[in-house]
């Protein structure tokens, strides 16, 4: 693969190549879970699994794409893994397991059973998966770090770009987090009561976490990356269809798809980003607010069989509001700050009260969103520009632009997010205007 190519340039190819990198993306989780299955070993996994994926990139071009590309390359990396263990002259056990694998595939293109016959149990070593990249052994970081590389399928490059830094720190962190799982002798299990609950808990904060890098970027030049956007949404409806009987899994999917529908508005066509109430809602995805709202009913429908719902169930419930508004002026603002009121008791938070003073001040005016704001400590949002940009706009909407324009250049001061400074800095200017005359 040329340097610099991802497998998202590639997926969009005509033929075979682009075969390969489609398959890959949208299978690699199965592939490598099914494989730590087997060799109880994630590093070697992910290496018999990239061995196939270079086989696959290597012969389709010539041979033709298969009619089951999946099976095929769970085969390829069957008898990769094979070759491993016979060359190791070890763990003999292994080898005949696999081999009794291969016995039952009867050839390169044959339906795996894995895949095609015991696909509970395939679904299950993609949970497993997840379950063991976001390993409570390992920081925050290197969680959505592993995800996006063992579950998602992305390149390191392609990680390391994502949260802007280098590749070789990217790698080593990745390294780093296999050899503490190893070192922790994690199992490839999933937990269960108490302890799955927990986990499941940091598998989706990986995920949303995964989210808000690629619908905010915390600092650079860009405001979005929506290739993040639309893979935390992709793992997101994946964990939906592993754990259905989840309330606030399917709030997560609801959420993410409600929110990045409004992906394509977010920005102007000179790069300049666009805020909630200014966007042409008609770019808004309709397909992506019709998952969520489907995937917020469903949820509701598990939670009134007594599934408890949390953060994320109340989110995308306040994220439906504005998805069923045509106009921000058809806004529910006083059903938003209804929820938010209840989102700061089930989860409460600066950043939920923030939001919450964003509500109160839209629905019931700027002095009573003030209020609530007043209550937030700053310490408390670790020098966030999030708190004197929400002071700003509120102080704006009550006509203190003098005091409104100091809020916005204190947010720009804060800020590492150049397209966010660019607009506080605008707001800033307005309000200064709107002051001196």
């Amino acid at each position: 693969m040329p340097a610099g190519t991802t497998y998202d340039d590639l997926s969009g190819l005509p033929g075979p190549t682009g075969a390969v990198i489609a398959t890959w993306r949208a299978e690699s989780a199965r592939l490598v879970g099914a494989l730590t299955r087997m060799t109880r070993d994630v590093d070697l996994a992910e290496d018999l699994a990239q061995d196939a994926l270079v086989a696959a990139l290597e012969q389709w071009p010539e041979s033709g794409i298969p009619d089951n590309p999946s099976a095929w390359l769970m085969t390829t990396a069957k008898r990769r893994g094979v070759d491993h263990f016979r060359r190791a002259e070890t763990l003999r056990r292994k080898v005949a397991e696999l081999e009794h694998d291969l016995e039952r595939d009867g050839g390169e293109e044959a339906p795996v059973p894995d895949l095609d016959d015991q696909v509970d149990h395939i679904e299950d070593d993609v949970l497993r998966l997840m379950f063991l990249s976001c390993h409570p052994s390992l920081s925050p970081e290197s969680r959505a770090a592993l995800t996006l590389r063992l579950v998602g399928g992305l390149t390191t490059a392609e990680i390391a770009r994502a949260f802007l830094t280098s590749e070789a720190t990217m790698g080593q962190r990745i390294s780093r987090a296999k050899k503490t799982l190893t070192a922790a002798r994690v199992e490839l299990e999933l937990p269960t009561g108490e302890e799955r609950a927990a986990r499941l808990d940091d598998v989706m904060a990986v995920v949303y976490l995964i989210f808000n890098e690629g619908y905010t970027v915390t600092m650079g030049d860009d405001w979005m990356r929506p290739d993040l956007v639309a893979e935390a949404t992709r793992l997101a409806r994946m964990l939906a269809d592993l754990a259905p009987e989840e309330p606030e899994v399917l709030g997560l999917q609801a959420l993410l798809e409600l929110q990045g529908s409004r992906t394509a508005a977010r920005l102007s066509p000179d790069g300049t980003p666009v805020l909630l109430e200014e966007q042409d809602r008609s770019l808004w995805d309709q397909l992506a607010i019709r998952r969520g709202l489907a995937a917020l009913r469903a949820a509701s429908h598990v939670a009134a069989g007594g599934r408890p719902v949390g953060r994320y169930f109340l989110q995308a419930s306040i994220a439906a509001q504005h998805a069923r508004a045509a106009r921000a002026e058809d806004t529910d603002w006083a059903g938003i700050a209804a929820l938010y009121d209840v989102l700061g008791q089930a989860a409460p938070g600066p950043v939920v009260e923030v939001n919450r003073a964003v509500a109160h001040g839209r629905a019931h005016g700027a002095v009573a969103g003030l209020a609530v704001l007043d209550a937030v400590a700053p310490a408390a949002l670790g020098g966030s520009p999030l708190l004197p940009s929400v002071r700003g706009d509120l102080l704006e909407r009550a006509g203190q632009h003098g005091e409104a324009a100091s809020a916005f250049d204190e947010a720009a001061a804060l800020t590492r997010n150049e397209g966010e400074r660019r607009v506080l800095l605008r707001r800033a200017e307005e309000c200064r205007r709107h002051s001196d005359g």
